[in-house]
Order: structure tokens, then C-alpha cells, then sequence
């Protein structure tokens, strides 16, 4: 096994975490086709961001699972195209939210909701599974972990939407404050993740010169 800075995973603990993170790839994967038509089908914009981080989290988690094998620069350097990665859901958010304020029509709560507790069932299921390799498993590890729980929180503030929206504010408000939350949450992901995988690659370097 090869080993490297912020890396101390054993070979048993990396044969766990690649388990791990392709029963998250495949879940993620699973879930981005059902909430994609939901979201088409009642015009949401924060159900839209959400399938398309589901669709992102699958891609992380398998590009993890193939890197585990790779020395120590090169996983620093994917976790820096990760980082990127984490921040195509907040850019395609903040377009969605664009169109949607020149259409602002509020989602059906009802789906909003349901759609959003069966996001939060996944995604806390996968942050659980992935917290223990959170510390050691290095920036590739910490992405994985930082878009599980980030999801979860994003689907609990859907829920939220779906809760308000026929019984306080009754227009697409609730809907897109969560979308431009959502899009919020994934950049700051990015921006941990980037400086983790950059710290790692500076020291992997230096061991080397």
C-alpha cells in the first residue's frame, strides 16, 4: 500500500473505504434519477441543484475508489480536480436560480418535501458510512465525506421549503433561497477540500526533493 501526508490509512481500513465509496457512488447514482424527475416535473430549483450534486457525488466517490492505489501526489492533485468538481452544482444552481426568478413559480410542497426527506435517508446513510475515514483517508476522503454532509443539511432546509411554502410564503422564495444555499454550501466544500489536497501535495513534494 502506498502512503503519504494526511494519509494513514492501513491496507484493511483502504480496502473498507473502497467499499465504502462505490455503495456510495452507486446509492448517489440511484437517487439522481429519482429526484431529477421530480424536480423536473414541479419546476423546483433546489431539487435540481440537489440531483445534479447527487449526479457529482456519484462521479467523486468513483474516481475515489480508482485513486486509492495512487501515490501521494498524484491523489493530492485529484483532490484539487475534486475540489473543481464540488463546485459545478453551485454554478449550475446559481444559473437555475437566474431562470427561475424570471418565472417565479412556487414548487408543489408536497413532492418538495417527500423528494427531500428520501435525499436526507441517503445522504445521511452515506456520511455515516464515510465518517470514520473523514480524518485519515486524506483530501479524497474528506470530499467524499464533506458532500455526503453537506447534502443532508441541504436536504433538510429543502424540507424546510417544502414545509413553508403553502402555509407562510406561498411563492418560489422558500425554493430558491435553499437552491442559492445549496450553491453556497458546495463552495465552501470546495474551497476545504482545494486547500487539503494543496497541503498534501506540497508536503508529498517535499518528501520527495
Amino acid at each position: 500500500m502506498r502512503s503519504g501526508p494526511g494519509y494513514s490509512l492501513g491496507m484493511f481500513e483502504q480496502t473498507n473505504l473502497r467499499r465504502v465509496v462505490r455503495l456510495v457512488a452507486v446509492l448517489n447514482l440511484a437517487y439522481f434519477c429519482v429526484e431529477f424527475a421530480v424536480a423536473v416535473a414541479i419546476g423546483s430549483v433546489a431539487l435540481l441543484a440537489d440531483s445534479i450534486d447527487f449526479l457529482e457525488d456519484a462521479s467523486v466517490n468513483l474516481l475515489i475508489a480508482v485513486a486509492l492505489e495512487w501515490g501521494a501526489r498524484a491523489r493530492a492533485r485529484l483532490g484539487m480536480i475534486l475540489a473543481g468538481l464540488l463546485l459545478v452544482p453551485a454554478l449550475a444552481t446559481l444559473w437555475m436560480a437566474g431562470a427561475k426568478f424570471l418565472v417565479p413559480v412556487a414548487p408543489e410542497p408536497l413532492p418538495l418535501s417527500i423528494t427531500g426527506l428520501g435525499a436526507l435517508a441517503i445522504n445521511a446513510t452515506c456520511a455515516l458510512m464515510l465518517a470514520r475515514f473523514r480524518r485519515r483517508g486524506g483530501s479524497l476522503a474528506r470530499a467524499a465525506f464533506l458532500s455526503a454532509r453537506n447534502d443532508a443539511l441541504a436536504n433538510a432546509a429543502i424540507i424546510a421549503a417544502g414545509a413553508v411554502t403553502p402555509f407562510l410564503w406561498r411563492t418560489a422564495w422558500p425554493d430558491l433561497i435553499v437552491g442559492l444555499a445549496i450553491a453556497e454550501i458546495n463552495a465552501d466544500a470546495a474551497r476545504e477540500v482545494w486547500s487539503a489536497a494543496r497541503d498534501e501535495h506540497r508536503a508529498a513534494s517535499n518528501l520527495v526533493a
